[in-house]
């Protein structure tokens, strides 16, 4: 391996929907991408291996092999081990997978797991919406999760689990995915956008993309379900401005891309229930997209050598299309 290929290394982002990962140089060139579905029923051996062969597939399309593998995985992350202490039903076999551990073997490679929304806020951090001090990040797409930048630090707190503001109580009466009722998850994520929209209309089964097209089109049972998906999420940004004082939060994931739907709601709700600091709160979406969590994953393990963000043509190519 040449020097310049020894500062190449690799992101993946393990969603829900899709494992996506990128090659990337020291100098923010994306060599490679690949997309697979993610096996979210079939257990994390293959959740796992599917993360290997999208290494080994951008490796063989750019000839080069990454350095190291930075991983940004759904669920509750140990960052120590990079092992997955909690995720929703969503997952299959998840919840207790060593991911890191398993990835290391596979691939004989330095590997670096973080939770996927902690991916993404570093790289808004780096790169994006979120660029400067403290920050807030909220993912908004299968389920909803969120991270914290403290200090310019990533905040994992003693568990892991700090800034997980999508399982926090008190938005509805809805049974939420990890079993509990009235998280912010039950309103704000894609999933529940679709179900509370199908109840409430007795459709068939829709998805959130679908209710977005339908609010925009003048749906009012749509418009609705975004609006009351906007305020939770602007309640919950208040009330984590309240307790640790970020003036900043980053909504990502595929339900940002609707904002122009959930930004009323926000900026309304911002009005009428501000953080009581009397401080002001920004909330806005993210701004690399498809491309926040790679990004942000390859920044964990490329050492000195952080990459910038791919020009905007190459960024389109791997932009999720509005829900």
């Amino acid at each position: 391996m040449s020097a310049d290929n020894a500062r190449v290394v690799a992101g993946i982002d393990i969603g829900g929907t899709k494992t996506s990962g990128a090659l990337v140089a020291a100098d923010g060139t994306v060599l490679a991408r690949a997309t697979r579905q993610s096996p979210v029923r079939s257990g994390g051996e293959a959740m796992a291996e599917t993360a290997a062969l999208i290494v080994e597939e951008m490796s063989l399309a750019s000839g080069v092999r990454p350095a190291a593998v930075g991983v940004g995985a759904a669920g509750v992350v140990d960052p120590a081990d990079g092992a997955i202490r909690a995720a929703s039903d969503t997952f299959v076999g998840w919840a207790g997978f060593p991911l890191g551990d398993r990835l290391r073997s596979r691939l004989s490679l330095p590997v670096h797991v973080e939770n996927d929304v902690n991916a993404f806020l570093l790289g808004e951090n780096a790169w994006g919406a979120g660029r400067g001090g403290d920050v807030l990040g909220v993912m908004l797409g299968t389920g909803v999760g969120g991270a914290l930048v403290l200090d310019g630090r990533l905040r994992h707190g003693p568990q892991g689990a700090a800034g997980e503001i999508g399982h926090t109580p008190g938005y509805s009466d809805l049974v939420c995915t990890c079993g509990q009722v009235g998280h912010l998850e039950t309103l704000a994520s894609g999933t529940s956008i679709a179900r509370r929209y199908a109840a409430a209309t007795a459709a068939s089964a829709v998805s959130a993309r679908a209710v977005a097209d339908r609010a925009r089109a003048g749906d009012t049972v749509a418009l609705t379900v975004f609006a009351e998906a906007g305020r939770a999420v602007a309640l919950a940004c208040v009330s984590a401005a309240t307790l640790v004082d970020v003036p900043l939060a980053v909504v990502g994931g595929g339900v940002a891309t609707a904002w122009d739907l959930l930004e009323p709601a926000v900026e309304a709700t911002l009005a009428s229930d501000p953080p009581v600091s009397g401080m002001p709160l920004r909330i806005v979406p993210g701004a690399l997209r498809a491309d926040a969590v790679v990004l942000g994953a390859a920044a964990l393990v490329a050492g000195d050598a952080h990459p910038s963000p791919p020009s905007q043509k190459e960024s389109n190519s791997d932009v999720a299309s509005r829900p």
